[in-house]
């Protein structure tokens, strides 16, 4: 069975930082690609950044670039996002989610698995 399990949110002023974790099981991240995709109230799911198990490229956002970072431990099984310079737009839920071999096309398209979220709020 396979579960994908986000901690790491929180509420943060402008400009802060926050690191995402997200821990999976039951399949391994040498096969497949991780990311984050975000969803706020009242507006479209949003890909935020994804890395490829094939060759490791990263893809990120146009609206996060620059400010934020993924990557991804293997051996752990555990992908991380790290948020810096936060914007009162990047508040809502993040979703960690794994997809076989290659990122979706948009990264936040549709993934194979994903987990419930974690809240991030920025605010002063």
């Amino acid at each position: 069975q396979v579960q994908v399990v986000e901690s790491g949110g929180g509420l943060v002023q402008p400009g802060g930082s926050l690191r995402l974790s997200c821990a999976v099981s039951g399949l391994s991240l040498d096969y497949y690609a991780i990311g984050w995709y975000r969803q706020a109230p009242g507006k479209d799911r949003e890909g935020v950044s994804c890395i490829d198990s094939l060759h490791g490229s990263h893809h990120y956002a146009d609206s996060v670039k620059d400010r934020f970072t993924i990557s991804r431990d293997v051996a752990k099984n555990t992908a991380y996002l790290q948020m810096d310079n936060l914007e009162p737009e990047d508040a809502a839920v993040y979703h960690c989610a794994v997809n076989r071999n290659l990122c979706p096309d948009p990264i936040g398209g549709l993934y194979d698995y994903w987990g419930q979220g974690t809240q991030v709020t920025v605010s002063s």
